[in-house]
């Protein structure tokens, strides 16, 4: 089974921050496993090379040295890749921990975790009792379930445009999206992406919960342009109905649908278990109206009445 890279330079970072003198590209081949995957000489010097630049990338100070009898060797000396001290105030620290906190549902959390630990042997303030010690202290928490969470962040990060498959809430097939990735942001629980639609050509929001299969990355820079504000929430919020000047009438059954009832302007009683609600009605309101199934039925006005109908027939026809 293939090794994972970031396992290979991991391994990679070590042998050459732990040598003391410049290691050659056969010594590191018979010293690193997944080199030894390597079927060519050429396969293996592309991947070295890859390899090399991205450390150099994230930081790492690699020196290349011509020894005596030509040969090139590699290392990375401990002083040149040596952080400068690290001073913290107990607040600077506290919100540290904090965001570090945040972000234990994720596979960031090793991460956040162990970064705190080198922080705190270099001599970064303690704030007190931990946070598993405090009773009822707040316990801060960014839920992160999807799959394509984190290749999508990374994606963001490194600029890389992507594809998966998404399956909007009408449609009873997921349709392959080529997306320029901008920003996650998380809003009301759900995590969404940002970012340009080669497809459509324009700025798009979408849903991580709906995303199909594995995120693929390709090749080849942005074709778009990214704003310096990319504003997923504000996008959201405003299909979602947020802040929206039309208002639509629900029936809503009695005792369901307290997210819609947190929306209302209006609520009146029915009798017969039913309520009638009045909420103000934006772009992707009808998508929300379906999660709530036979418990929500719209009134008014009649354009939305349909557009919920047809997504209820595509998810029975799904």
């Amino acid at each position: 089974m293939a090794i994972a890279k970031a396992e290979r330079l991991m391994n990679l970072a070590l042998c050459l921050l732990g040598t003391r003198r410049p290691l050659s590209k056969r010594e590191l081949r018979g010293s690193i496993e997944a080199y030894l995957e390597a079927s060519t000489d050429d396969s293996f010097n592309r991947m070295f090379e890859r390899d090399k630049d991205d450390l150099r990338e994230l930081g790492l100070v690699i020196e290349t040295v011509e020894a005596l009898d030509g040969e090139i060797g590699y290392v990375a000396r401990g002083d040149s890749n040596r952080l400068p001290p690290i001073t913290l105030d107990a607040e600077e620290a506290a919100a540290l921990g904090l965001a570090a906190r945040v972000w234990q549902q994720a596979r960031l959390a090793g991460a956040a975790s162990g970064a705190l630990q080198k922080l705190r042997a270099a001599g970064m303030p303690e704030t007190g009792e931990s946070y598993e010690e405090r009773p009822g202290a707040l316990e801060p928490r960014i839920p992160v379930h999807e799959a394509a969470f984190e290749p999508l962040m990374l994606a963001c990060r490194d600029r890389r445009p992507v594809v998966f498959a998404y399956r909007k809430a009408n449609a009873a097939r997921p349709e392959q999206r080529t997306v320029e990735p901008w920003a996650l942001e998380c809003w009301r629980g759900h995590w969404y992406l940002a970012g340009h639609d080669r497809d459509r050509g324009a700025e798009r929001v979408f849903r991580l919960s709906r995303i199909t299969g594995r995120v693929r990355a390709r090749t080849g820079g942005y074709t778009a342009p990214v704003p310096d504000v990319v504003t997923v929430r504000e996008t959201v919020a405003t299909w979602a109905g947020e802040t929206a000047t039309r208002t639509a009438l629900i029936r809503l059954r009695s005792g369901c649908g307290y997210p819609l009832r947190a929306r209302a302007v209006e609520v009146r009683e029915l009798g017969d278990g039913w309520d009638e609600l009045e909420i103000p009605y934006g772009h992707g309101l009808d998508a929300w109206l379906v999660e709530f199934g036979p418990d929500a039925v719209v009134l008014e006005p009649a354009d939305l009445r349909a557009d919920v109908v047809d997504r209820l027939r595509a998810v029975a026809k799904g």
